[in-house]
């Protein structure tokens, strides 16, 4: 279905446009038609120049303001005759006068032109591309200024595409205006000068003449030499307190040892660069030991026992599963230690990767203090180094906080693990990806759970119609949803075994939930705190603070992984990994910068939630025009069989077009379904493609395809089909 993103912008918008086309057609229509074309040529200035002459003594300040409203109209409107007008300049008013109003004149009409092009095409082409635009809408944030300065000083760029251009980019139309103003002034000056030796002139092709030309294109480069001149200097005071060792003892020093450092550690010991890793708690970081590893096998035991219940689903009784909560969370335990290995000091050492053990901290830019669990220090150098320092859970400061039992994604492991409760009950605090999956999971085990959620929807990044799925989910398993309440604060009992209270506001009413202790599950922030950051002066916001190439202020000081940002993802951690390794190994001979257009995400609840670019949301809030195909699961043939009907598959494509601007995939196993998608995306395939696939029957991932059909089915030529069922009743004449 097409979806409402594609219609036009509004009625007086769409009015307004179409009056400003019919306004410059009907005066491009008269300047040609009346032949005004034709008198502006270099032969017909010439004819008329003692005429414009004597004019201009006769008249001076009308002849001057009639020049001008004839150039500012026709740079506007991109008319053949600008050249000439310049020239003109120079025969009529002399070089100073003629270049004032000449650089005045071609300033306001390319500001005109930028405008209107502005008003036709920006929502257009951003409707079309959306996303697509923000690489270079970043470079124009950035660098606009000199961009634009470069065209204009080099006059090899035609004029009215340039206007047309930087009209499609956020750059403010004050911006636009001064720096075409300067960067024009040059060109401006030839052109000017040589109207002033009007009667000798044989031709516009020998004013610029190669040496000239080359002079300007030298002056173009100039913004973008001072640019890197200024840089080199801004980055030779920044290095300038600290001392550059003469020899190194590392090539790359990597701080973290989580998904991030060990990709970039393995990398570098890889290709025989000597590498020295440095964690101060267990290899593998939170994704081995208390991220995604351990809350996986908790959710596949989770998912057992609420099969066990359903079985009826499948033709079999259902049964209540005796729950030992130790005992579950001693198998979460035992696959932690299974996966363990994949990350240890011995395998990393085995691959030439040096392991220390210890806290690490920045004391210039090439140095890192090593302190050991003793509290021995050991200091090492190198030209690169690499934070990957990870994130830990956020714990606001709210009353009575430290009253109660409070975990988190990093200690409820513990806490469940060697809890002496039955049946603990918990209040899980946040309805994000985390805050769901384990409510869900632990209710499915047989827990008490409450879930409490300031805004009115969970999973608060996915479409509405893909969290309303998981919160019915949620409800169905027995998770007692708390929707638009807001945490005042924590009470307990006396007593180490005191009944928790968890005091929250709903609307207008205050409610008090009784619990046994307090999951926080309210998301993850960079860590920042002891690594020196802040002494050596490296930008800090919500993550470190990284150019494209991942680089800090600091060029040989890189970051990657959750520490870095935006995503917090063990899979774009790792992706980073590669970029940061290679730039740090081999950046002087040639960096890379991190391209992260298509990053998929899934949430492990059930059903999974998997998405890749765009949400509906987010193209209707950016004002992307996108068509929607969507297929149901419930007519998917697996999933029926399987008795997994819940769930959909959701596309969204450029009008017209098969190319894939995002998709939502909610459903069992959508997080392995999604790839296929993912890999549409990276490589430039659209939904035609992925319907000419073939897929094995009867599969899962047969919703791709079928979500595909969907697509081609609304495609149907349906003005043919008269004739088709023509040409077939006549086939059946014989």
């Amino acid at each position: 279905m097409a979806s409402p993103l594609s219609e036009p912008t509004g009625r007086p918008a769409r009015w307004r446009q179409l009056l400003l086309i019919a306004a410059i057609t009907l005066v491009v229509a008269l300047f040609f038609g009346l032949g005004l074309h034709r008198q502006l040529t270099l032969e017909g200035l010439q004819r008329a120049h003692s005429a414009l002459l004597e004019r201009r003594a006769q008249s001076p300040l009308p002849v001057a303001a009639a020049y001008m409203a004839i150039y500012v109209l026709v740079t506007a409107l991109s008319l053949p005759g600008a050249a000439v007008l310049t020239l003109a300049g120079g025969a009529i008013f002399g070089l100073g006068l003629g270049t004032l109003l000449v650089s005045f004149a071609s300033s306001l009409g390319a500001l005109l032109a930028f405008l209107v092009a502005r008003t036709l095409l920006r929502d257009l082409v951003r409707r079309r591309f959306g996303r697509q635009l923000a690489p270079i809408e970043a470079g124009v944030a950035r660098d606009g200024v000199l961009y634009l300065l470069s065209l204009r000083l080099a006059p090899v760029f035609p004029f009215f595409l340039v206007n047309l251009l930087m009209a499609l980019t956020p750059m403010r139309a004050a911006s636009f205006y001064l720096t075409s103003q300067l960067g024009m002034l040059p060109g401006t000056l030839v052109y000017v000068n040589a109207g002033t030796q009007l009667a000798q002139l044989r031709g516009l092709g020998g004013i610029l003449s190669p040496p000239l030309l080359g002079s300007l294109l030298l002056l173009a480069l100039f913004p973008w030499l001072a640019k890197a001149a200024t840089r080199r200097w801004q980055t030779w005071r920044l290095y300038r307190p600290w001392r550059r060792p003469r020899r190194f003892d590392r090539n790359l020093i990597v701080i973290g040892a989580g998904a991030a450092g060990l990709v970039t550690s393995y990398i570098a010991a890889t290709v025989k660069a000597r590498v020295t890793l440095v964690e101060r708690a267990a290899m593998g970081g939170d994704c081995l030991n208390t991220g995604c590893v351990p809350s996986k096998a908790l959710i596949s035991s989770a998912r057992l026992a609420a099969r066990m219940r359903r079985a009826d689903r499948y033709g079999l009784e259902p049964v209540e599963p005796r729950l030992s909560v130790r005992q579950v969370f001693a198998r979460v335990a035992a696959k932690v230690e299974a996966i363990a290995p994949h990350d240890s000091v011995e395998r990393y050492e085995g691959l030439g990767v040096e392991v220390l053990r210890g806290q690490a901290r920045l004391l210039d830019p090439w140095t890192v203090a090593i302190q050991d669990p003793e509290g021995q220090e050991r200091k090492l150098t190198a030209p690169s180094i690499v934070l990957a320092t990870g994130a830990e859970p956020v714990v606001p400061d709210w009353p009575g906080i430290d009253a109660v039992p409070l975990l988190t994604s990093e200690t409820v492991w513990s806490w469940l693990g060697s809890c002496a409760l039955e049946r603990p009950r918990l209040a899980v605090l946040g309805g994000g990806p985390i805050g769901c999956e384990l409510a869900q999971a632990l209710a499915q085990l047989g827990l008490p759970i409450t879930q409490i959620q300031r805004s009115e929807r969970l999973l608060k990044k996915e479409d509405a119609d893909a969290a309303a799925e998981v919160q019915r989910a949620l409800e169905a398993d027995g998770v007692t949803l708390l929707m638009g309440a807001t945490v005042l604060g924590f009470e307990r009992e006396s007593g180490p075994q005191g009944a928790v209270t968890v005091r929250v506001r709903q609307g207008e009413q205050e409610r008090a939930i009784a619990c046994d202790a307090v999951l926080c599950a309210l998301g993850r922030r960079a860590r920042l705190t002891g690594y020196g950051l802040e002494e050596l002066g490296i930008p800090t916001g919500a993550t470190v603070t990284t150019n494209a190439f991942l680089q800090t202020n600091y060029p040989n000081i890189y970051a990657a992984g959750d520490v870095a940002g935006p995503f917090q993802f063990i899979h774009t951690a790792a992706h980073q990994a590669w970029y940061a390794a290679v730039n740090a190994l081999f950046g002087n001979l040639r960096a890379f910068k991190v391209d992260d257009r298509v990053i998929p995400r899934t949430t492990f609840t059930e059903p999974q939630v998997a998405t890749v670019g765009l949400t509906e949301a987010e193209a209707r809030a950016q004002g992307v025009a996108v068509d929607v195909t969507r297929f149901p699961l419930h007519d998917l043939d697996r999933a029926i069989v399987e008795s997994a009907e819940q769930g959909f598959v959701k596309v969204l494509t450029q009008p017209g077009g098969d190319r894939i601007l995002g998709a939502t995939i909610v459903g069992e196993h959508a997080g392995e379904l999604l790839a296929e998608i993912v890999l549409a995306m990276k490589w430039g395939l659209g939904l035609g493609r992925i319907f000419a696939t073939i897929h094995a029957y009867p599969t899962l991932a047969e919703a791709n395809k079928y979500a595909a059909g969907v697509w081609k089915k609304q495609r149907v030529p349906h003005h043919l089909m008269p004739w088709l069922r023509r040409y077939h009743a006549w086939r059946r004449r014989g």
